[in-house]
């Protein structure tokens, strides 16, 4: 942390306090964020913060990212898709868009003009990339796309979608490639969710839709699979950082919850279950963090491999579940009412540990390092 980080803190947090936390049920509610949130985030330099200033990013690093992230986690919201958005896509167009398609595509998802979202899970197809069934065939100068995709996250207002497709069906993983759709997406259903109420997430069909041939990503066919493994870390060490936000604000809305309660007629507090539970989170808090934070430094200085961040994601995920179904016990009934944040934050803990690559999955790329 550093003077810079802390003056983003303090914006990223009164803006998820005056832009978000008052319309969180509203957001449930409509299952997505109003669209003109994404506007108002670009309009203060919150978006793309790791992404260079030439392309109307904030010139940041990954710690601007985490900084936000982290905030997010602390107000206890789930809805807005900028973690994708911000973290993800922008990184794909940045890591292996041509000049041309970064000055294009990057100033409009820093300005929240456009919202991006990437395509990669199917209804057959979820960790198993190389089983996508989506198709894009060179057609000319253009490529047409057939397929489904599901799972989006900010699917519904997403003006910009990678598209994970397959340009040579019969070469397996060689013949994957990303292809960048604008605008011409036809959506399904917004799906209904036990957590994450109010996040965007929807499928998307794709049926022979052209795209230009310059809209692909990398400059070839066939480098789709290397881009996604050469991501993903970056995708779990966001899971992981969110994970570790998301514990950190558990135990602390407990703390103050058991501080105030009385049972038996004294506070939750000096019970000494209570206390021997609120031990066990905070140090399983006090060691993610120190996990998480060395993570982020790696990444900073290009270190961060492909089982750490498995390790990164798998540990965390999995302790946030573990701590919200401590913390939310400790509230007894009321734990279960979704009035209280502790019960969005169990619902929305259990998906973490499935999405970008399940956990099953990473203590499979864990142990294929030893």
């Amino acid at each position: 942390m550093d003077s810079d980080l802390d003056q983003l803190r303090q914006l990223a947090r009164t803006f998820m306090e005056k832009e978000v936390v008052p319309h969180q049920e509203r957001f449930a509610e409509q299952k997505q964020v109003d669209r003109d949130l994404w506007r108002k985030a670009g309009e203060l330099g919150l978006l793309c913060l790791s992404i260079p200033e030439e392309y109307g990013g904030g010139g940041g690093t990954f710690a601007h990212e985490a900084v936000l992230l982290e905030e997010q986690a602390r107000a206890g919201d789930s809805s807005w898709g900028n973690s994708v958005h911000s973290g993800i896509v922008a990184h794909y167009l940045n890591s292996y868009g041509t000049e041309e398609q970064k000055r294009r595509w990057l100033p409009k998802l820093a300005s929240g003009e456009y919202v991006g979202a990437i395509a990669m899970s199917e209804p057959g197809a979820g960790s198993d990339l190389q089983a996508i069934r989506t198709k894009a065939i060179r057609d000319g100068d253009e490529y047409v796309i057939d397929g489904s995709k599901t799972f989006i996250t900010n699917g519904v207002h997403a003006d910009l979608v990678i598209v994970v497709a397959k340009t040579d069906p019969g070469q397996g993983a060689q013949g994957i490639s990303l292809l960048v759709v604008e605008h011409d997406i036809r959506r399904g259903r917004v799906l209904d969710k036990i957590g994450m109420k109010g996040q965007d997430t929807a499928e998307l069909f794709f049926d022979g839709v052209r795209v230009p041939a310059e809209n692909l990503l990398g400059g070839q066919e066939g480098l789709g699979f290397v881009q996604l493994m050469q991501q993903l870390p970056q995708e779990r060490l966001i899971i992981g950082v969110a994970s570790i936000a998301g514990i950190e604000a558990a135990v602390d809305v407990t703390l103050k919850y058991v501080k105030e309660r009385t049972a038996f007629g004294k506070e939750l507090i000096k019970f000494q279950n209570t206390r021997f539970k609120l031990a066990e989170c905070a140090t399983e808090a006090a060691v993610t963090r120190a996990f998480i934070d060395e993570c982020i430094e790696k990444h900073l200085t290009g270190e961060l491999d492909v089982p750490t961040a498995a390790m990164a994601k798998y540990w965390a995920s999995d302790r946030l579940s573990r701590v919200v179904d401590e913390c939310l016990q400790l509230f007894g009934g009321y734990g279960y009412m979704n009035e209280y944040p502790i019960a969005r934050a169990w619902t929305d803990a259990r998906v973490q540990r499935i999405y970008g690559g399940t956990n099953e999955i990473m203590k499979e790329i864990i142990a294929r390092s030893l």
